[in-house]
């Protein structure tokens, strides 16, 4: 591999050679031999700033270096800002090859827009949705300009897989080869990742009908070190004037540990962000000193997530961005010193992501994770007992450091929502366009797979009866009048949307907000606030929930809302309390990671798993209330708390437990037995119990058959929840 960089265009060679690099990187020898030849589709999944996008384009370029007509190579991303971000990185390498880049996309420059359509060439930065723009607007010039396009790249790949938006673009990648009539000879995909769980499964989600093999290529070699600290923090119950005692120390040790520096704090919600940097900014104040902490969520404006982001790249004046998911991805920010997670992680994917923010440049990776929990008072709830948020911590951590695990996609969905969407985007493309063609595009050959002909036949009777299509005498199918307005928007081009939020309401008091995509359930019991409730009302068209307070012990802090947990996280949760050990094991050392508070916190927890006998009790009765330890991720969580609701008990689930209140447990395991035996319970059942299925875009145009079959596509999983009941019941009996 010492000489794998002579088989580049000796152009590509000198740029390496101005570079002061001495040697290529491992991934980029690998990828110069299947990408050069390109009869094959190529995944790359490295490590942060591992030269992932040298490793493809450096092959890539020297592939149509000679190519003067036409555009050679499509780079996508998820990001309107990673296209600017890799615009100025390829500059220099395109100017020694005289290669046009154009960046596409709604904040570029119409010059080089103007500039691309009248002589396409080189290589064009796109998102999917200004893809789909071009389609359905110009799509003749889509043909003419991409005609000898040699190579498509998909940037940060993770961010797309298994997602609405990512099923969108999969569609566009097999409509742009059916438009240039290359079915039958694939255009070569090479998809970018750090983070990607079981690899050997990511080539379908990158070319669903296997049209052409896939060649992966990993990192085996790491020069990169990590440091990385979890704190713990206790708040305490014993005052009032004590009740922000945590919340303070967290400020405080952000105020101390990211003054001076560049660093990223992730808080998870919005609420959270502008709350630490309020509190940030105010301690710059009373200390005299200018404000270097900020926040960064997707509601701020466009114009101040840029002069943020262009106060980390410049890195002339020390920044704290206080953010959510917004800087997870890879755009360039410059030396960030720095992570800090200020609440558990959603996924260990995640989790990796943001951890490869820091130590870019060479130096190591810092991360710390500061976890708060609550003081234990006798009325301390199970999920507190238990130190649940600090150990999901601990156990993400192992799970990354020590198996570098990360979750893969869930390839169960069905993605009605992008399905609505991409028939009328064919249909405005092509003017008119056949059923039959639109399956065999779509669903036989395309990425809507799990799709059947039944399903089809209902969506598109469906549109038929709501205006969205018409059928014309010779069959065609066209535009509907409300099929023409729909498209005619210029929003219609995005699948994804941000869920919408609810309002949670206390008799004339609003508590707060919660996303719509969180599962709720009328007799549902929530924490929110800090407190207990019960759902009484999901008022769909007002976007109201109604609760009231529910009784119960102190509720915990940690209720684990956000994304779903995977089962491999709880069940690492459940092994590392089980050894009342959570180190990570390098050689014949054991490396501790966690401070003296967090250490104390994890010793409660795992005192009192040993002491409640919790490896071998699945269910507790505490008073009048009956709890589950499934140690199971969200899905099963969920089905189990939609069976019991529907049969007529008050449940809820935090952290992955299940709280029943005042039922007896041998009432619970018999209607658990019950469901395990009962073939007419379906997820499409529970679905049925959701006040609101309508979480993607285009799903209020739905049938509500395929909204049901998709919300519980998404929510539940009847399969895997009766095999986890008879292995809790089988232990209960045991």
């Amino acid at each position: 591999m010492i000489d794998a960089h002579e088989k580049l265009d000796f152009r590509v060679q000198q740029w390496i050679f101005k570079q002061g690099w001495d040697r290529l990187r491992e991934i980029q020898c690998l990828a110069i031999d299947p990408i050069l030849t390109g009869c094959t589709d190529v995944l790359i999944s490295a490590s942060t700033a591992a030269g992932k996008t040298e490793a493809f384009f450096l092959p890539a370029i020297s592939a149509i270096a000679e190519d003067k007509r036409g555009v050679g190579i499509l780079y996508i991303s998820p990001l309107k800002a990673l296209i600017n971000d890799q615009d100025r990185r390829l500059e220099s390498l395109a100017d020694i090859l005289d290669l046009q880049v154009t960046p596409w996309h709604g904040d570029s420059a119409q010059g080089r827009k103007s500039k691309l359509k009248r002589n396409p060439s080189g290589i064009v930065l796109i998102t999917p949705e200004s893809l789909e723009s071009l389609f359905i607007r110009d799509s003749g010039w889509v043909k003419s300009a991409f005609q000898n396009l040699k190579h498509i790249v998909i940037d940060e790949f993770h961010a797309f897989i298994g997602t609405e938006r990512g099923h969108h673009l999969l569609s566009l990648l097999h409509r742009l080869e059916h438009l240039l009539g290359r079915l039958k000879n694939p255009i070569p995909r090479t998809a970018l990742s750090a983070t990607l769980g079981e690899l050997e499964t990511v080539p379908l989600s990158l070319r669903p009908n296997k049209s052409l093999p896939c060649k992966i290529i990993k990192q085996t070699q790491s020069s990169a070190s990590l440091k990385m600290q979890v704190k713990g923090y206790i708040e305490t119950n014993t005052a009032v004037g004590d009740a922000v005692r945590a919340e303070h120390l967290v400020c405080n040790d952000l105020y101390e540990l990211c003054r001076g520096g560049n660093h990223l704090v992730f808080a998870n919600s919005r609420s959270r962000t502008e709350i630490l940097a309020a509190v940030l900014a105010d301690m710059c104040e009373s200390n005299a000193v200018p404000n270097e902490f900020f926040p960064h969520h997707g509601s701020l404006s466009k114009e101040m997530r840029e002069t943020l982001e262009a106060r980390l790249q410049q890195e002339r004046l020390p920044t704290t961005a206080i953010c959510t998911m917004t800087l997870e991805l890879g755009i360039d920010i410059g030396k960030v010193n720095s992570v800090v997670q200020v609440t558990a992680p959603h996924s260990i994917a995640s989790l990796r992501q943001r951890m490869g923010r820091s130590g870019r440049r060479g130096g190591a990776s810092i991360l710390r994770m500061l976890i708060t929990e609550n003081e234990l008072t006798e009325q301390s709830s199970i999920v507190d007992q238990l130190r649940l948020e600090l150990v999901q911590s601990l156990a993400m951590v192992r799970l990354l450091v020590a198996n570098k695990w990360y979750e893969p996609a869930d390839s169960s969905l069905l993605h009605f929502s992008t399905l609505l969407h991409q028939i009328l985007a064919l249909t405005a493309q092509w003017g008119g366009i056949r059923a039959d063609q639109i399956y065999s595009l779509l669903c036989k050959d395309g990425p809507f797979q799990h799709v059947t002909v039944a399903h089809f036949k209902c969506l598109l009777s469906h549109m038929g009866n709501t205006e969205l299509i018409t059928q014309l005498g010779s069959g065609e199918l066209v535009l509907g009048h409300a099929g023409e307005k729909i498209t005619n928007h210029y929003s219609f081009y995005a699948v994804f949307k941000t869920p919408e939020e609810f309002r949670i309401v206390s008799g004339s008091k609003t508590l707060g907000t919660l996303p719509v995509d969180s599962l709720i359930l009328e007799g549902q019991h929530i924490v929110f606030a800090g407190r207990r409730w019960v759902v009484e009302l999901v008022d769909v068209e007002k976007k109201v929930i109604l609760v009231n307070r529910a009784k119960g012990g102190q509720p915990p802090k940690f209720g684990g809302a956000g994304m779903a947990i995977h089962d491999v996280v709880r069940q690492e949760m459940f092994k590392i309390l089980c050894e009342g050990d959570y180190k990570i094991k390098v050689g014949e050392h054991r490396i501790e990671f966690a401070d003296e508070t967090a250490q104390s916190l994890f010793q409660e927890a795992a005192k009192f798993f040993q002491t409640a006998n919790l490896a071998k009790t699945n269910f507790i009765q505490q008073g009048n209330r009956t709890v589950i330890l499934t140690w199971a991720g969200d899905k099963i969580v969920n089905t189990i708390v939609a069976v019991l609701i529907s049969k007529g008990f008050a449940a809820g689930a935090f952290a992955g437990i299940i709280e029943i209140e005042k039922a007896d447990a041998q009432d619970v395991i018999d209607a658990l037995k019950s469901f395990q035996t009962d073939g007419t319970i379906s997820a499409d059942q529970l679905a049925k119990s959701i006040p609101e299925k309508a979480i993607d875009k285009f799903d209020e145009y739905l049938p509500e058959n395929l909204l049901l079959a998709g919300y519980a596509a998404r929510a539940f999983d009847v399969l895997s929840t009766k095999l986890k009941i008879k292995e809790l019941l089988t232990d209960f009996v045991s």
